[in-house]
């Protein structure tokens, strides 16, 4: 596959698109109203950054504990459940009255949740598209992310002004039993995609079986670190800016829309494979200017240039699909998405911590160098995957 358009032929994919915009719409809906209401209560930046990304915490327990799960259950069945259970914590979210204390475990329970989650999704796009249409796939639910959360942030910012917390809250559980919908009704039944029952020793043996490969170890934490820790400089929008962090959320996601296009659709293979480091430096880079503490125009467009970095995580991915067998294609994926959230959970942990000491804009200018740090170790362990996957073949690697 080589356009978009093609794409969208596949009755499948279009579903599982659709499926992912209600995800996202909801997620990020709700992410922003559960930062409003904590800051609200308590005044706290680590409280705020902590209730808009703490779900991320979660994926860590989730991909220890039920990851299996992504390649042994039927994928239409397991996405239509996810919606319907994240439908559920959302609603106990927007009980009115509820103490903050009681929105944490809640949180939790769904990043569980969607540790699995993530590896049905992505195991299923591995499944419907080839290993040459993955990127481009990928890049097609990544620009559905990005178009959702730019108007998901507005929406989100809209119901805050309109209603209040709790009813935007509403607003995310309606987003959620619409996504459960749309994956019933799209998607055809299919088989898993590995024989015999989730479970936990399952879960480690393929883990570490994941892990054991020195060129998978380097892309995943290239695909964890550096991005979460940008993550956590954009958890203190709140903090930094409350009368504008939906603008800057929002330009930040058409940042990384332009840099999903980029990386799906214009960069020829042969630059793919050099530019994977590059992007991660601008991911950061941009952030140190925070430490000047920039009017708004001026901080919209430093978010507006960094985030465009964000397609590095294509590139890596595009590069982790090649570099792994089959049969393990749902959990691998899943292991990025889980560990990528729970370093993005970690990142807003740090950076709402440093904040609490210093002041918002100090703290996201620290944690952009710490990433433009780990960037810097990563990179020769970079070079040496790229380098492994060109002599990857159809079949397993010998390290497996």
């Amino acid at each position: 596959m080589r356009t978009y358009r093609e794409l969208f032929r596949d009755r499948e994919f279009t579903a599982l698109f659709l499926y992912a915009a209600a995800q996202t719409a909801a997620q990020t809906v709700a992410g922003l109203a559960l930062a409003v209401l904590v800051f609200r209560r308590t005044d706290s930046p680590l409280l705020a950054a902590l209730a808009m990304f703490g779900p991320a915490f979660a994926q860590l327990l989730g991909a220890a504990t039920v990851l299996s799960s992504a390649d042994r259950f039927p994928p239409r069945a397991a996405l239509a459940g996810l919606g319907l259970l994240l439908a559920l914590g959302t609603a106990v979210q927007a009980l009115p009255g509820l103490p903050v204390a009681a929105l944490f475990p809640v949180l939790l329970a769904l990043g569980v949740a969607g540790a699995a989650g993530g590896g049905v999704r992505y195991g299923l796009l591995h499944e419907l598209l080839t290993r040459d249409g993955y990127l481009l796939g990928r890049s097609a639910l990544n620009l559905a992310a990005g178009l959702v959360q730019i108007d998901g942030f507005a929406l989100g910012g809209a119901l805050l002004a309109a209603l209040s917390p709790s009813g935007t809250l509403l607003a995310a559980t309606a987003l959620h039993l619409l996504s459960a919908g749309v994956a019933r009704a799209g998607l055809r039944r299919r088989p898993p995609r590995a024989a015999g029952r989730p479970s936990l020793a399952g879960t480690w043996r393929a883990n570490a079986r994941l892990w054991s490969s020195a060129p998978r170890r380097s892309v995943y934490l290239a695909l964890w670190v550096p991005n979460g820790l940008v993550v956590g400089v954009e958890a203190l929008y709140v903090p930094y800016r409350p009368d504008a962090a939906g603008l800057l959320f929002a330009v930040g996601a058409l940042g990384m829309l332009v840099g999903d296009v980029l990386a799906g659709r214009v960069l020829p293979v042969r630059w793919r494979e050099r530019l994977a480091v590059p992007l991660c430096v601008l991911l950061a880079a941009p952030y140190l200017g925070f430490a000047l503490q920039p009017e708004l125009p001026v901080a919209a467009a430093l978010v507006a240039v960094a985030t465009v970095g964000y397609a590095a995580g294509l590139l890596l991915q595009e590069r982790l699909v090649a570099l792994t067998p089959p049969e393990l294609s749902g959990q691998a994926l899943g292991l990025h998405s889980a560990g990528m959230l729970a370093t993005q959970g970690v990142g807003a942990a740090v950076a709402g911590a440093l904040a609490e000491l210093t002041s918002a804009a100090t703290a996201m200018a620290g944690t952009a160098a710490a990433s433009l740090a780990v960037t810097a170790l990563l990179a020769p362990g970079l070079r040496r995957a790229a380098a492994g996957r060109a002599g990857v073949t159809a079949t397993p690697c010998p390290q497996d």
